[in-house]
């Protein structure tokens, strides 16, 4: 008990640490785990179950919200591969160069090749953290950023199951069963109603025909959660449990980003030649991902914003060398400097993408301009000539505002939403609605060039979107009527004090628009 105690508050007082400086929470449960295991202080038991259990349950999620078609775009498979071979080969001669310094026995090819590989990965876990927090899963950059994912996680469970030490079961075949087994899970979720009861058959989903089947036949249990996922991922609740799933699996996923750090015990050699890999390849791998979806038909800022959240080494990268050290290719020692290295690329890859889009919007400026006629049609600018108003995030919210501003016959509303899956229902609802970025500033930028558009709302659900769309409406000049939603005073606060002429608090105005509901009107 006293380890669970001072595990927690480790994480919690970090944590809250780490929010007050602006950068995501998940740096300081890192920094907890690296603290708490220079303190020699053991995980707790059941601590390492419970993070596997976040990991699996992200994985599952991910299904759920995921566009199998991605997969098959060029700037997903195409970049994805080259990136992997390029980078192999890059991590293999930053491990030779270390090694003719003397800074790190490398030994022969083979380890040169597996530590490359290893370090080509990007952690799924950490990528889809960070689009989750910003609402950006769903977008065009993240639905390719996780495509992408998809395709090395494929990549590192070959490989594993090649190199293990028994082959899958023959049994594995029979997996396939799962895609008409689908039809009766998909039935079942339609009556198991909201709540814990929904939440506990996400659970028995992701671990039952997912992880456990898949590891029955000799094939990684996590990918088995993907599989399932993706399989319930056309069901019209499946974004309900998606949501539902969303408190269990974030605190469980605290006991993976925790365990990262309390696994390591370096010494000061080991510490050296992590931080330099992570130095030289963290920003090779950020540069390859925006250079190579650039070259396949993105704008610059998409690509960039793809660098940015795989720009990281993966949990898969321990597992790979673990697998080399048990093989007998690689020394113990090489399992302590990767684990590092991972956890120190989380951190770096965290406080970046707390800035990503003004990251990305910065570094696409100075990029070579691009011939829009050659971009990939989902990521050409928006064209918003003809529209009076436009609202910005398609939730509850904004399809509420979109609906009333619709009933004034002049007025021409264009709804705008980055994520795909909730514009093509919309679309097939009749909504004139298109995928777009609110905190692109190109996206504003065309908006004033149009002359046309004079109100824009801001209902995204994420405040810190809608605060970083405002500064692009600024810098892009527009001098129209701003309106935005929020959750708590606070934000309403900081709207108004932003210049948003109109600010809506959420709840306080659902209880009056019930009121007015509910109290008939006096006569006078």
């Amino acid at each position: 008990m006293p380890d669970l105690v001072l595990t927690l508050v480790a994480a919690i007082a970090l944590g809250v640490a780490a929010h007050l400086v602006r950068v995501p929470p998940l740096v300081g449960f890192l920094a907890a785990g690296f603290l708490l295991g220079g303190l020699q202080v053991a995980p707790f038991s059941g601590l390492p179950e419970l993070a596997d259990l976040g990991v699996t349950l992200l994985l599952f999620t991910i299904g759920l919200k995921f566009d199998i078609r991605s997969i098959l775009r060029p700037e997903a498979y195409g970049a994805g591969l080259i990136h992997m071979v390029v980078s192999v080969l890059i991590g293999a001669g930053t491990l030779g160069l270390l090694g003719v310094v003397g800074a790190a026995q490398v030994g022969d090819w083979q380890t040169l090749a597996l530590i490359g590989f290893a370090l080509s990965f990007s952690s799924t876990v950490l990528c889809v953290k960070v689009l989750e927090e910003r609402s950006d899963d769903g977008s065009f950059y993240g639905q390719t950023a996780i495509a992408i994912l998809v395709i090395q996680d494929l990549a590192a469970v070959i490989f594993i199951t090649a190199t293990g030490d028994e082959p899958p079961s023959p049994w594995a075949l029979a997996l396939v069963l799962l895609i008409p087994a689908a039809w009766a899970l998909r039935r079942v979720l339609e009556y198991v109603g909201r709540g814990e009861l929904l939440i506990l058959y996400g659970i028995v989903l992701a671990l039952g025909p997912g992880y456990y089947l898949f590891e029955a036949v000799g094939i990684k249990g996590d990918l088995g959660a993907l599989v399932i996922g993706l399989l319930i991922a056309g069901h019209p609740r499946a974004l309900d449990l998606s949501k539902a799933l969303f408190s269990v699996k974030e605190l469980f996923l605290v006991g993976f980003f925790l365990t990262i750090g309390m696994g390591a015990r370096p010494g000061w050699s080991d510490l050296l030649v992590a931080v330099v890999l992570v130095v030289v390849l963290v920003p090779i791998t950020i540069a390859g991902f925006a250079v190579l979806t650039r070259a396949f038909g993105l704008r610059n800022r998409t690509s960039m914003r793809i660098g940015l959240v795989l720009g990281n080494f993966s949990e898969f990268s321990i597992i790979v060398t673990a697998v080399g050290v048990t093989s007998g290719i690689l020394t113990e020692r090489w399992l302590t400097i990767v684990a590092i290295a991972v956890a120190v690329s989380m951190v770096v890859s965290s406080v970046l993408n707390g800035r990503g889009a003004h990251l990305a919007s910065a570094i696409a400026a100075r990029m070579p301009a691009q011939d829009l006629s050659r971009l990939r049609p989902a990521d050409r600018p928006i064209d918003t000539d003809g529209y009076h108003a436009v609202v910005l995030g398609m939730g509850r919210v904004g399809r509420s505002t979109y609906a009333r501003l619709q009933e004034n016959a002049d007025l021409r509303v264009l709804g705008v939403d980055n994520d795909h899956g909730v514009v093509s229902r919309l679309r097939d609802q009749g909504y004139d609605i298109v995928e777009g970025d609110a905190t692109d500033l190109e996206f504003w930028q065309r908006i004033c060039a149009g002359g046309f558009v004079e109100t824009v709302v801001l209902a995204m659900p994420i405040h810190d979107s809608n605060t970083f769309a405002l500064e692009q409406v600024r810098a892009a000049g527009f001098t129209g009527r701003l309106a935005a939603v929020a959750q708590y005073p606070e934000q309403v606060e900081h709207l108004r004090e932003e210049g948003v002429e109109a600010v809506f608090n959420v709840y306080a105005g659902a209880g009056v628009a019930l009121a007015d509901q509910v109290v008939p009107p006096r006569e006078h």
